[in-house]
This record gives structure tokens, C-alpha cells and sequence, in this order.
């Protein structure tokens, strides 16, 4: 979508926009030892990113400070994908930089379900986060796209008859017959 500037709605595309209007609407709410603020812009200078809270829970605890807490709204049931917890991490390095206070954990709420599931920030977490914000970085350096990889997550993307993972799952098979077949003897 970055690279290529490429981006073709779909219906789970269109589920996930209506889902977040609400939390893309700015604004404060006030529960009893919670203060939730939505849209809450991010950056990190020290990793280059800017974004944007689906919704952050500011905990206040009982020396009267704030823990924040980042939460990520997807349109889906409830499950664990290691990008959504990238992501959330992401969120939270974010928040760190900017408040100067330690996050130790976040929540994807998943719409479908109408669950939220809490995300630890362990360091292992944090490793893969910093890493990925490195591929990534590289790639759009090189603005060279990497091979679409085939794979169940593709059914229900908007993007597959533009990657077409399955045609080149299928030249990787070809390729790799044909070089059995021709190789010299």
C-alpha cells in the first residue's frame, strides 16, 4: 500500500473504517480511575514513526500518576497475530518516548468477539518490534517490494488480485521444476 500506492477497498476494508470512526473521532472520556483519550496522535522520533491511538487508557494509580495504556481496535474475533501485537508495541514505544514513563502492556480489542485480549510488552516483544520497524524501514528505502508469501491470511484481502501470491507460489514451483528436470549431467 506504502510503497506502491496501491489500496483497493473491500468489505473487510470498509468494516474496519466504519469500525474505527468512533475511535477516530478525538476526544476525552472520564471513568472512575481511568481518563481514555481517542485519536491520540504518536511519534518516535528515535524510531521515525507518527500515527495515531485508536484509544489510549491513561490508569491512575495510587500515588496519583498515570499509567498509559494503548488500545487497538480490530474488526475481527478475537486471536493472536504477532503484527497486531508489533503494532500495539509500536504504540507503546511511541508513548514512552513521549510521556518519558514506562508502558508494560496494551489490549487489541477485537470487534467481532466484543473481547479485548491484554498484550504484555515483554522484552522479546519489544526485540521483534524494533526489528520489524527495521525491515520495514528498509524496505522503503529500497522501494523494491518483497515476494508476496501464500498463505490463509490472504482470503478476505484486498490486495490479492494485485499481489497475486498465488501465481507466484506457483512460478517458485515451476521454476524449481524446471531446473530438476533441465539441470546438467
Amino acid at each position: 500500500m506504502y510503497v506502491d500506492g496501491v489500496f483497493v477497498e473491500n468489505q473487510y476494508t470498509l468494516d474496519g473504517r466504519l469500525l474505527h470512526d468512533h475511535t477516530d473521532t478525538p476526544g476525552v472520556e472520564n471513568r472512575p480511575g481511568v481518563r481514555i483519550i481517542r485519536a491520540l496522535p504518536l511519534f518516535s522520533r528515535k524510531f521515525g514513526l507518527t500515527g495515531k491511538a485508536d484509544i489510549v487508557e491513561f490508569h491512575k494509580q495510587q500515588d496519583g500518576s498515570e499509567i498509559p495504556m494503548p488500545v487497538d481496535y480490530k474488526r475481527g474475533p478475537r486471536r493472536k497475530f504477532d503484527n497486531d501485537d508489533a503494532q500495539l508495541c509500536a504504540q507503546a514505544l511511541c508513548l514512552e518516548e513521549m510521556l518519558g514513563v514506562g508502558v508494560p502492556r496494551g489490549a487489541v480489542f477485537h470487534a467481532a468477539s466484543r473481547r479485548r485480549r491484554e498484550v504484555e510488552f515483554t522484552p522479546q516483544l519489544r526485540e521483534l518490534t524494533e526489528n520489524t520497524i527495521l525491515e520495514i524501514r528498509g524496505l522503503l528505502q529500497t522501494t523494491a517490494l518483497p515476494p508476496p508469501v501464500f498463505s490463509q491470511r490472504c482470503d478476505g484481502c484486498s490486495l490479492r488480485d494485485v499481489c497475486m501470491p498465488e501465481a507466484v507460489a506457483r512460478a517458485d514451483k515451476v521454476r524449481d521444476y524446471c531446473r530438476e528436470v533441465f539441470k546438467p549431467v
